[in-house]
């Protein structure tokens, strides 16, 4: 129930496109959720799902879903978490525990974060315990943020990959997925091709630790790929288009697997020969669990991978949001929280 005379801040999109900053009242946690007084908020691709009406929205909603925060009330019948604990929560907002994919490990069956609940462009949210990830002392708020979608998609797409050190593994795109993927890929002993468009970011790109770089605006993808043996591994990270992607998979080696992130309006269009050939293979990978969450953090600091953000207030989510969806940031921003 509300506590009388208390409220924070959030920012709420109140129609498609709409963000106002609002004040909303003190709630307690329910059974089985925590209460988070939260310090920082990626602003992710993924938050136009509910910013611009994507998926069906229950009006007012605060969007974000790479949150942390420190916990500042516990919930009946919740154990394993404590007040002051600094957690992070992600897109998967906890699972149900009883349908028949959770019960089998799949935990899929979960509301997501920002869309079919209040996510974290906010000081105060709500949150499912089964959905917590521990965020380690020696990560910033900040720094972890991204880390908990970003970070958690590319990490556990290549730590489930079949791909083994010293194998060749290619990341398509160099934004706020890919940048992260390439400095993952290098540190876990891949040879790693970063595929991006212009000479202009071969640098970056070598920097994140690719130890090739391919323009594909002058040249085919594949023919690069196959010069090196074919890749083992091609991490889609960008939404550039089916085509890309489609030319890319035929830069694969036998056997090899094209792992899809990024989320664009085009089809993928491939042959059955392309796939044929070699036996290769197109997948998807969507985020993953909060026990894969925060080995994303763990390996994060020991590896010394980090995501290059820039910080807006949370009054400035408006502006954050825009700048992320016209392809502007360099490459994560994150909403701090006084």
């Amino acid at each position: 129930m509300a506590k009388a005379g208390s409220t924070y801040r959030a920012v709420q999109v109140l129609s498609p496109g709409k963000l106002e900053l609002t004040e909303k009242s003190l709630l307690d946690p329910k059974p089985g959720h925590v209460r988070v007084r939260l310090e920082a908020c990626g602003v992710c691709h993924s938050d136009s799902f509910t910013v611009e009406g994507a998926f069906p929205i229950e009006w007012p909603r605060v969007p974000g879903h790479e949150v942390v925060g420190r916990i500042d009330m516990v919930g009946a019948g919740v154990e394993g978490w404590k007040v002051g604990q600094r957690v992070g929560i992600g897109f998967l907002g906890g699972s149900c525990g009883h349908c028949g994919p959770c019960r089998d490990g799949n935990l899929v069956n979960q509301k997501i974060t920002g869309v079919h609940h209040d996510g974290g462009y906010a000081e105060v949210m709500i949150a499912k315990a089964n959905g917590l990830m521990s965020v380690p002392d020696d990560l910033s708020s900040v720094d972890a943020a991204p880390l908990l979608c970003a970070g958690l998609t590319t990490f556990g797409a290549l730590r489930n990959a079949p791909a083994k050190a010293g194998d060749l593994v290619a990341v398509l795109g160099i934004g706020g997925l890919g940048h992260l993927g390439l400095q993952y890929a290098r540190h876990m002993g891949f040879e790693v091709a970063a595929i991006g468009r212009g000479a202009d970011k071969a640098e970056l790109a070598r920097k994140l630790g690719a130890h090739h770089y391919i323009d594909n605006s002058v040249g085919s993808s594949a023919d690069a790929l196959l010069a090196l043996g074919g890749a083992a591994v091609v991490l889609v990270t960008s939404s550039s288009g089916g085509r890309t992607v489609s030319d890319t998979v035929k830069g694969l080696r036998p056997g090899g697997v094209a792992i899809v992130l990024g989320a664009g309006p085009e089809p993928i269009e491939v042959t059955a020969t392309d796939l044929l050939s070699g036996g290769r293979k197109i997948e998807g990978a969507l985020t993953g669990t909060p026990a894969t969450g925060e080995a994303t953090l763990r390996f994060s600091v020991l590896s010394g991978v980090t995501p290059m953000i820039e910080t807006m207030p949370l009054e400035r989510a408006p502006e954050a949001y825009a700048k992320m969806m016209t392809g502007k940031a360099r490459f994560r921003m994150v909403l701090t929280m006084a």
